[in-house]
């Protein structure tokens, strides 16, 4: 019983341990164990389904030398071939492997990865022909001599074959590349692998949309940024109307500048945003903004951004966005209606007001008259309420929201303060028209009144002992910026605290006030 067993294990041994067999399980080890040390990690998981296969091959070739050895010959010698063929297929795939992921990058080779797919398909394909003609298969006589055959197998790989050639063209051409960013007939999305048989697309969604090579050859699609270029941008459209009784020329000019001046992730400053109108509707004229953005996966959301800039603009310059006459809706309002609503913004624009620490000095009689030129003057998150350097005889009253100020010296920009509800800034301005000081931008939506100086001067003109006044605060609150100025180090703003009398004499010039 025991040489039995010795004799079979012998006999299945010889079987499996063929002269050629120790070659090839030292090829299969070697490469294996290269492609370990170095295949990228993204790969490494193609690496163990080949080793996988590789050992499944090799346990089919003792498998088969067993079934010999017990005598089913027959079953043996088909098995054997089977397996063979599958040994070979897996030291081709570690072949293509250790070429294409680890050899050609070291070179400095980038070769894409339909050129991988196509060279080791081909490779398997000569491979199975080699061991079919050992076996005493010869395809080329059966394909040469059956032209039925050669059609059914043309016509039922024809879009396979659509989709390699489709793929080879892609690589070719360069129309698509690794990292752009297409926009086809309901997809948008980056190109994130392109194979032998499809292009791999992923979504904003969080999809990944598999697109055959033979529909990209055949249908239209856009490539509208491509990965890592800093300079590539994508021109987007906002489409608005605004009623006839608006210039054209003052509608592009306001929605230009806020634009232009507002701080919007992914808008590009060069080119600049540009304003064009574009026809003439039922009452209306039809605008569109044009800017260019930087990366095309946020286009909805900047788009959303931009949007809110523009209705914003328009609301602090008087001027509607239009709706079609067809829908406008009429309300019939009696005086007691509109006295009510009246009201009811005379005791808003009162109260805010009220809380300005420059006006303490002011009758109630004078507010009121005050609260007769203050102007409604919303912000969205990221408009530059005032520019430092610039000129402006108004300040703001803010109502609600929150925006920052920042000091702006040797081309550093520093915080100084965030503003909240009740705050006020610009006084300077409004009281001796001297240039901004500090640049103000909204952080959240904001709500203001402005106040210029107009709206004062009737009452400094009727009681100029006002001014006295409100030089005294103007000086206290000098101080208080200059304390915060030193507390940041920027010495470049850093100005002698003005006096008393010398703010007085100023405001005095400024609205023409008996000294």
């Amino acid at each position: 019983m025991e040489n039995s067993l010795l004799n079979f294990s012998y006999e299945t041994a010889s079987r499996f341990w063929s002269p050629e067999q120790p070659w090839i399980v030292l090829a299969g080890c070697i490469i294996w164990f290269a492609l370990r040390k170095t295949l990228p990690q993204g790969s490494q998981y193609v690496l163990k389904q080949t080793l996988a296969f590789f050992i499944l091959s090799l346990l089919g070739e003792l498998a088969s030398a067993i079934m010999d050895v017990i005598g089913w010959h027959s079953v043996a010698a088909g098995f054997f071939e089977f397996s063979l063929l599958t040994v070979g297929i897996a030291l081709i795939r570690f072949s293509g492997l250790l070429l294409f992921r680890v050899m050609m990058p070291s070179l400095g080779v980038a070769t894409p990865r339909i050129l991988e797919d196509l060279t080791v398909i081909v490779a398997y394909c000569a491979w199975g022909v080699i061991r079919l003609r050992y076996a005493g298969l010869d395809l080329s006589h059966i394909v040469a001599t059956s032209a039925v055959i050669t059609a059914i197998v043309a016509f039922a790989m024809q879009d396979t074959l659509g989709n390699i050639l489709g793929g080879l063209a892609i690589h070719l051409d360069h129309s698509v590349e690794i990292g752009d960013w297409v926009v086809m007939e309901g997809v948008s999305g980056r190109v994130i692998d392109i194979r032998w048989r499809y292009t791999k697309i992923a979504t904003r969604n969080g999809e990944k949309v598999v697109m055959p090579n033979s529909f990209l050859m055949k249908n239209k699609f856009s490539v509208v940024g491509i990965y890592g270029n800093k300079n590539d941008a994508w021109r987007r459209w906002i489409w608005f109307n605004v009623d006839f009784e608006h210039p054209p020329h003052r509608v592009m000019d306001v929605v230009e500048r806020v634009v232009k001046e507002a701080e919007i992730a992914n808008v590009a400053h060069d080119p600049a945003p540009q304003v064009v109108v574009m026809e003439f509707g039922a009452g209306f004229a039809r605008y569109a903004l044009r800017y260019w953005l930087t990366d095309p996966q946020f286009d909805d959301s900047t788009d959303s951004e931009v949007r809110a800039h523009v209705f914003y603009a328009l609301e602090r310059a008087g001027m509607n966005l239009a709706i079609p006459q067809e829908v406008r809706h009429i309300v019939k309002e009696n005086e007691s209606h509109e006295h009510l609503l009246a009201s009811r913004e005379q005791q808003r624009r009162m109260e805010a007001l009220i809380g300005v620490e420059l006006f303490k000095e002011l009758s109630q009689e004078e507010l009121r008259t005050l609260a007769g030129h203050l102007i409604h003057a919303p912000f969205t998150r990221g408009d530059v309420i005032t520019r430092q350097g610039t000129s402006a005889d108004w300040l703001y009253i803010l109502i609600s929201g929150d925006a920052d100020v920042w000091l702006e010296s040797n081309q550093e920009r520093k915080l100084l303060t965030t503003l909240h509800a009740g705050a006020v800034f610009g006084e300077m301005g409004l009281m001796t028209g001297e240039p901004r000081r500090a640049t103000v931008i909204a952080r959240t939506d904001v709500d203001c009144y402005s106040l210029g100086k107009s709206g004062l001067n009737a009452i400094l003109q009727a009681r100029p002992s006002v001014a006295e006044e409100i030089s005294r605060i103007l000086s206290s609150r000098e101080g208080e910026l200059e304390k915060a100025r030193q507390a940041l180090d920027i010495s470049a703003h850093a100005q002698r605290k003005p006096s008393h009398e010398s703010l007085l004499g100023r405001i005095q010039a400024f609205f023409k006030l008996p000294g």
